[in-house]
């Protein structure tokens, strides 16, 4: 079996819904099976997150992650950490490395990666797949690491050093690109200061671009947004929600998702002169005859939250007992999704607030009904009251008495007005 040599690099967003449609159809460009029927053998480089305490639990998160998105089963290469004398362990995960079809790393740290990969031959087996045929996934730390230069964000957003740049992988170069890879271009997370690029900011990427080598640029990708670098076919395709930026000297270019380029673009650094972007599905299809179709999906769980808060209320307002619990179980569900998404803990949080709450409010309804107990006991109630008229019409104390005092008994207040006989559900008799 031949396979394709493809470069994927994601913004972020690796394990999230958002991007399980792009995810299915990588490995649907791999194929199903070998020809001899063994499955495709994917592996997970855990190396960008091996310094985390919860390593193996991110790993886990991402092998249940590609399971239930793709239905792949994925291994975990092994390497969180080269550097602990386990020659044994760093063996055997090169050797699942290097037999891998697929292989997958997502976020970290770069410089940890860096530092990790340094002196081992994984950085070479990444290179020979590009070369001889294999799809290397790439996001968010680890997409850092592919470009000629590396942003160390780690250092220069949490610890405050001055920007400055590390020698990056250059996976980039197998393709003949010749640039720094930024994911996370389009972060807001800072509200009131500037988090783009990656967390720098305009201030300082306008201070480490004239720091690139020669004629190196900068290749922006927005979150929950990917480009599929296809080596064979030497063209580019932008998959997800955002945009792929091309920016040298302060100048950009963007290709949007569902756009696809000859990969002669993306080398130009968004040169005008050699820029020619097929960004519309009917472009697109005219050159593969396949569109890129993204199932639509809410951009984070803080959106889906929102929806099914709506949802839930419109249920309550309506007295719908059964579209109140399928929006609890939506939320439900797409807080299972997302949790998966290291970089969504504190939307985590507060859907997971707002889930106890519309469980709590779904249980006091449910004790008197989310149906007005009215509508349920009224006949029975009525058809009480009107013996009991009928018994003080006939003056039969007793009856009349003893048919008030039942219907007290079962919660049920009867009070004669001068306007005739209400009733009302004592408050405890649905507790």
């Amino acid at each position: 079996m031949t396979l394709p040599r493809l470069l994927v690099l994601m913004g972020s967003g690796e394990t999230a819904p958002t991007m399980k449609a792009p995810h299915r159809e990588i490995f649907e460009r791999i194929g199903g099976h070998h020809d001899h029927g063994t499955p495709i053998k994917a592996v997970l480089l855990d190396t960008p997150f091996g310094f985390q305490e919860n390593a193996p639990i991110l790993a886990e998160k991402a092998i249940e992650y590609f399971r239930d998105s793709t239905f792949r089963e994925v291994e975990v290469a092994g390497v969180g950490r080269t550097d602990t004398g386990d020659i044994v362990a760093l063996e055997s995960g090169i050797a699942r490395i290097r037999s891998a079809e697929w292989v997958f790393a997502g976020p970290g740290s770069p410089t940890f990666a860096l530092s990790q990969w340094v002196g081992t031959p994984i950085p070479d087996l990444l290179r020979q797949k590009l070369r001889t045929g294999g799809v290397v996934v790439f996001s968010s730390a680890a997409a850092l690491t592919t470009g000629v230069k590396t942003v160390p964000v780690y250092e220069i957003y949490k610890v405050g050093i001055d920007p400055f740049w590390l020698d990056g992988l250059n996976l980039l170069a197998e393709v003949g690109i010749n640039a720094a890879v930024i994911p996370h271009y389009n972060n807001t997370e800072g509200g009131n200061h500037d988090t783009r690029f990656c967390y720098l900011g305009e201030r300082r990427l306008a201070l480490l671009e004239p720091d690139l080598p020669g004629d190196a640029f900068v290749l922006g990708i927005d979150e929950h947004t990917g480009i599929i670098m296809d080596l064979d076919a030497d063209t580019a395709e932008i998959i997800g929600r955002g945009v792929v930026t091309l920016r040298r000297d302060g100048v950009s270019f963007e290709i949007p998702s569902g756009g696809k380029v000859e990969l002669d673009i993306i080398r130009s650094g968004g040169d005008r002169n050699v820029v020619r972007v097929i960004d519309s599905a009917a472009e697109a299809e005219s050159i593969d005859g396949d569109e890129n179709k993204i199932v639509p999906v809410a951009e984070s769980l803080q959106a889906t939250q929102s929806q099914c808060e709506k949802a839930f209320e419109a249920a309550m307002q309506a007295r719908n007992a059964d579209a109140a619990v399928a929006a609890v179980l939506d939320l439900d569900t797409a807080i299972l999704e997302w949790s998966r998404d290291t970089l969504q803990s504190d939307q985590v949080d507060r859907a997971r607030s707002a889930l106890r709450s519309m469980v709590i409010r779904l249980g006091s309804a449910a004790k008197g009904g989310l149906t007005d107990v009215r509508e349920v006991i009224g006949p029975v109630v009525e058809a009480a009251l009107e013996a009991r008229r009928i018994a003080r019409q006939e003056k039969a104390w007793a009856v009349s008495d003893s048919l008030r005092d039942g219907l007290d008994n079962a919660g049920i207040e009867v009070r004669d007005t001068s306007d005739g006989v209400e009733w009302v559900v004592r408050a405890s008799s649905t507790s």
